[in-house]
This record gives structure tokens, C-alpha cells and sequence, in this order.
């Protein structure tokens, strides 16, 4: 049987692959295993386990919010229900307002009919695989519900909004005035929080993508569809815009000219900014091996070292936890400050890569230039054996192209995780060289990996 939690939580089809039912059997599963009776016995606790629920503006998060909060609450849960709200908020009111987990409704950045549940730990970190594997292997267990006094009781707590907010901004350090920006809410959970945030922290704001129905978030507007974005901010002649997914816990960016900024130019940006000024920790930053090489080229010219983990924000979340480092992310805009947040945060990031504009006084493109991405080519081989990755033939063809490639260039193959399919990555100093390495590469998987 396949895995239920997939790399960020358990997602499907709401109503379908994602049902009421399924929803209250994960929360009813989840506050027994994050939520322990016995621990807080041991611990001296009398009261019972809180958790924070929050969600984004999928219609079908209103009945799965129901669902969940309907288990949480019958297995002796108090449930603060905090409305609509970014995946980071979640986090962050989790630890503080001292929950025992958090729970986020969202597919991210995935179409209106998509939903997910995400939990969160004691303290607002994701869970560990081992952690989701204990959930998901005590579903459906008997359990003893209780009654009376002991049921837990539920409370609106929507205000929380402004904690969050204000939380973001104790952690600027310089003003955004005299900013014009473009902002890009995807019609999601940032719709409210992410306008007020910029506005106070000194920016002029247009907001576009902010006016959700339920059924548009992430449809044309948000970080996947920029285009949007880039009309908007150069019609306005804006000094940049930045843009969120559905649950904003990714950003990117948009110059003044028109031009994408992403996760890995906005990670070289800050890391460059922290540097300087003597935050980075260990003059590191976390980055997963499909950042461009352009930016760990960038980054060792700079004196920083970049440290590789597999892709997903999650891993490179657990590299900096266990290692000490402050700074990592994706090229996909998860870029985690954990100075300040205990997962990917996109309105974080927008405020901290605007501080660094304002405060330079450089123009977003100038600061961009920071690094140079090299050409990278993608081709998904599908319908192969992913189980062959490591098969010798392609192994040494790969040792062959690395060769080749030589300094300015590198090979990654990478097994999907959900489909009979294996991913071949090649960067080069040309498109040109890039393709034709990457088509080579991409024969051999189909001959070798069958």
C-alpha cells in the first residue's frame, strides 16, 4: 500500500482522494500521537492538549475544517480555529501561542479542487517521516473518545492575524519607504495579511490575486503564473513585485523590468545581505541539488558555503535544525529564515528581500546580478524501470558527461518519487551543450532502465 503523507503532507482530490471522513480519522490519529495524554500527565499538565487549525480559501477547506477540528475536538482536543490564514502563520502561532500541534488546510500551490493536510509539531516544525508513519499506522484504531467535561472545546480565534503580522515585522530591519511594489496573492491564504504587512512596514502596495471566491486560488495569479505579475509592475512602473502561492509559504519575485527573480537568485540576495553584516551562521546556506550551479558558483566567490540536501523544503529544514545554519531554501521560493520562522515563510522573505533593496538603495535587478544562472535542461523519462537509476551503463554514461561538462556544468538523475519515471537534469555553460548532454542522457535511461 502506498504512503498516505506524501512530501508535504496528505494531499488529493478533496471529496474524493481527500474526504471528510479521512480528514477526521487523521486528526483523531494525529492528537493521539502529537497530542498524548500521558506526556502531559508526565509532564505536570492538567490541562488538556491545544491545537491551532488554520486553512486557505479552498471551498472545501470549510468542510474539511469541520472534519478536523470535529476529530481533534472529540479526542479531548481544545481547538483555537485560526480562519484563513498563510501555512507559516499556522507555524508560528503554533509556538506561540504554546499549541501542542498545528494543522494546515491547503494544497499549496496545486488547483481549487486540490486539498491538503499538513501537521505541525509542539514548537511549529513539520513532522519527521517517522512521526507521519506513527499517524498513519494508528488510523482507524479503537479508540476510547471521551465524554463530558473532558471533550474538548472549540473557539474562533481569528484576531491571531495580527500576532503574525506583527511578529514579521519585529523582525525588519530597516523600513520599506519610499517602495512601490506590486503584490501578488495568488486569490489565497496571504489575500489579507500580506497587503497589511508591507503596507506597514512602509511600502506603497498595489494587491493584486487578492480577492478569493473559493475557486480561483493560484488560477493566473501567484508564483506559478507570473505573468500577471511582471504586466502588472511594469505598467506601473513599480520598483518590483512579488508574488505567493496559494498557502504563501513560497515567494518570488519580479523586477522593475519585467524579469523573474527566483528562489535561488532571492537565496543568493539574502545570503549575500547576512553575510555581510556577520548573520549568516557558519557562512552557510542550505540549498537542494536542483539549485542552479550558477548559484553555488556565485556563493563560493562570495566566501559561503553551500551545503546540498535532497528536494524539499522539509530536508533542508532538517539539515539546518541539525546543523545550526539559519538560511536555506529552493529554487522554488521556500526560502526558510530560521531566525525567525520554523518553516518556509513567503511574506518573510518578501519583507527581508525588500528590506535589502531599500536599504542598499540598489534596484532588485542590480542585486539579482549577484549571480549568473547556467543554462539547465530537465527531460522526464517516463514509463522506465526508477528502480535502475544506479544501472552501469548509465552510471557511467553520467561519468562521461560529467567529464565533459567539466567545471562550469554537472549531471543529476533523479528517480520520481510517485511515478515510473526518472528525472535527467543537466546544466551547461549553453543551452546548446545542455540539451544535447541532457538527449544523450536521456537515451541511455531508456535502453538501460527497462
Amino acid at each position: 500500500m502506498a504512503r498516505l503523507f506524501g512530501t508535504d503532507g496528505v494531499r488529493g482530490v478533496a471529496g474524493r482522494d481527500l474526504t471528510a471522513q479521512l480528514a477526521m480519522d487523521l486528526s483523531v490519529a494525529a492528537a493521539h500521537v502529537l497530542g498524548d495524554a500521558g506526556a502531559f500527565a508526565a509532564a505536570g499538565r492538567k490541562s488538556r492538549p491545544v491545537a491551532v487549525v488554520g486553512r486557505d480559501p479552498r471551498a472545501s477547506g470549510e468542510f474539511l475544517e469541520a472534519a478536523v477540528v470535529a476529530g481533534l475536538a472529540a479526542s479531548g482536543v481544545d481547538v483555537l480555529r485560526l480562519g484563513v490564514l498563510p501555512t507559516p502563520a499556522v507555524a508560528h502561532l503554533t509556538a506561540a501561542l504554546g499549541a501542542d500541534l498545528g494543522v494546515m488546510l491547503s494544497a499549496s500551490h496545486n488547483p481549487a479542487p486540490d486539498n491538503g493536510i499538513k501537521f505541525l509539531a509542539r514548537g511549529g516544525f513539520k513532522l519527521s517521516d517517522a512521526v507521519e508513519d506513527e499517524i498513519e499506522r494508528r488510523l482507524g484504531e479503537d479508540w476510547s473518545f471521551p465524554v463530558g467535561s473532558a471533550v474538548g472545546r472549540v473557539r474562533d480565534a481569528y484576531g491571531e492575524a495580527n500576532r503574525y503580522v506583527s511578529h514579521l515585522l519585529t523582525t525588519m530591519k530597516s523600513a520599506l519607504d519610499g517602495l512601490n511594489i506590486v503584490v501578488d496573492c495568488a486569490h489565497g491564504a496571504a489575500h489579507m495579511v500580506a497587503p497589511e504587512a508591507l503596507v506597514r512596514a512602509g511600502a506603497r502596495v498595489e494587491a493584486i490575486g487578492a480577492r478569493p471566491d473559493g475557486l480561483n486560488i493560484n488560477a493566473g495569479h501567484g508564483s506559478t503564473h507570473l505573468d500577471k505579475l511582471a504586466q502588472v509592475v511594469v505598467s506601473r512602473g513599480a520598483d518590483l513585485g512579488v508574488a505567493y502561492d496559494g498557502d504563501a509559504d513560497r515567494c518570488l519575485a519580479i523586477d522593475h523590468t519585467g524579469a523573474i527573480v527566483d528562489g535561488d537568485h532571492i537565496m543568493a540576495i539574502l545570503a549575500a545581505a547576512m553575510h555581510g553584516e556577520g548573520l549568516l551562521a557558519k557562512d552557510t546556506v542550505v540549498a537542494t541539488v536542483m539549485s542552479n550551479l550558477g548559484f553555488k558558483l556565485a556563493m563560493r566567490d562570495a566566501g559561503i558555503t553551500v551545503v546540498e540536501t535532497a528536494v524539499g523544503d522539509r530536508y533542508v529544514l532538517e539539515r539546518m535544525k541539525s546543523d545550526g545554519y539559519n538560511l536555506g531554501g529552493e529554487q522554488s521560493g521556500h526560502v526558510i529564515m530560521l531566525d525567525h520562522a520554523t518553516t518556509g515563510d513567503g511574506l518573510l522573505t518578501s519583507l527581508h528581500l525588500l528590506g535589502v533593496v531599500a536599504k542598499s538603495g540598489v534596484p532588485l535587478k542590480e542585486l539579482a546580478a549577484v549571480m549568473t544562472p547556467l543554462p539547465q535542461i530537465l527531460i522526464n523519462v517516463k514509463d522506465v524501470d526508477k528502480g535502475k537509476a544506479a544501472a552501469p551503463e548509465l552510471l557511467a554514461a553520467v561519468a562521461e558527461a560529467e567529464v565533459e561538462l567539466g567545471e562550469t556544468g554537472r549531471v543529476l538523475i533523479r528517480p520520481s518519487g510517485t511515478e515510473p519515471m526518472i528525472r535527467v537534469m543537466v546544466e551547461a555553460a549553453s543551452e546548446e551543450h545542455a540539451t544535447q548532454v541532457a538527449g544523450r542522457l536521456a537515451d541511455v535511461v531508456r535502453t538501460a532502465c527497462v
